[in-house]
């Protein structure tokens, strides 16, 4: 049967098309205002190189085309998705909004307006949108997710089972119902099927756990830990477990080649205050808390974390 998409969303890309070819391009500014964050500072779109800006543009102007031209369910995702890296969460849930009344069995729909739900900090939503698509997806396969932002080796690792389940504990995890987000992130760790993903549900999981005082089940996790795996994309929660494990000191973490130090600060920094709070030093891991929202990578689940521990500290 053939989908029908809300008119208002073709209508609105095909002006935007049209008024790119006879005025000046659509730039995504600081001033785009997105969100309060849970301490109650403005969150916008941050600053980025003309290189980075002019990719980005690119890539949202392609999805616009390939969306007028067939308004399908992945063509929709995608607009959705090119928002979103642009750091327009909110018209990327308006796309994805757009996306469900059109497609209201999509599981991937729902899985991605969730995920942008947790950016703007509106857990309750999150966690309605990632129940919808648990429900609706298939739990006997592992869809292969396509990468937005490849990897060095350009390999796609994450499945889209795995997506929702990682993202679903996440919400609750922010909201601090760690007693919800641990069996959502066991059954996680059945679809985390290579090393990138074993380590960060491993990672969350084992967070969770500690949270909830369970020492010695989330000391048996990282004894399942292989240092030797190969990691291709998410090296930091190798580390932030290694350094839970006792075999890298706090200080290695913040050694990184990678280029977005802002985003390395949120990741790296959100586990090594979380040392400290296991450590019972709640001065030190609330300073580090603090340094990690200073930062600018303010839609990084680190940096959400830590806005979210000192609220709760405070």
């Amino acid at each position: 049967m053939k989908k029908y998409i809300s008119t208002g969303l073709i209508v609105s890309a095909f002006f935007c098309l049209a008024s790119c070819k006879q005025s000046k391009p659509e730039v995504y500014t600081p001033e785009h205002f997105q969100a309060l964050s849970l301490l109650g500072d403005s969150l916008k779109i941050p600053e980025r190189s003309v290189e980075a800006e002019a990719r980005l543009m690119a890539n949202l102007d392609e999805a616009k085309a390939n969306y007028l031209a067939n308004p399908t369910e992945m063509n929709t995702i995608w607009l959705g998705r090119r928002y979103a890296y642009l750091s327009d969460y909110r018209k990327a849930i308006e796309v994805f909004s757009e996306g469900i009344e059109a497609f209201p069995s999509s599981y991937k729909m729902y899985r991605h307006r969730g995920h942008r739900y947790v950016s703007l900090r509106e857990f309750d939503k999150a966690i309605s949108d990632f129940a919808k698509a648990y429900e609706l997806m298939p739990k006997d396969t592992m869809e292969t997710e396509p990468d937005g932002a490849p990897n060095a080796l350009n390999i796609p690792l994450s499945n889209t089972q795995f997506n929702i389940l990682y993202h679903y504990g996440l919400a609750h995890y922010l909201k601090g119902e760690f007693d919800k987000a641990e069996p959502i992130y066991k059954e996680c760790m059945e679809y985390s099927d290579n090393p990138d993903l074993k380590v960060a549900t491993m990672d969350w999981l084992y967070m969770t756990l500690r949270r909830q005082g369970k020492t010695e089940e989330a000391n048996t996790l990282l004894n399942s830990l292989n240092s030797d795996w190969e990691i291709i994309e998410n090296d930091s929660y190798m580390k932030r477990l290694l350094m839970y494990k006792g075999e890298l000191k706090t200080e290695e973490l913040f050694k990184t080649d990678n280029a977005d130090v802002a985003l390395s600060l949120a990741t790296q920094g959100y586990g090594v205050a979380n040392w400290y709070l296991y450590e019972g030093d709640t001065a030190t891991a609330k300073r580090i808390f603090k340094d990690v929202v200073n930062g600018t990578s303010w839609a990084a689940f680190g940096y959400i974390a830590a806005e979210a521990d000192l609220s709760r500290l405070q």
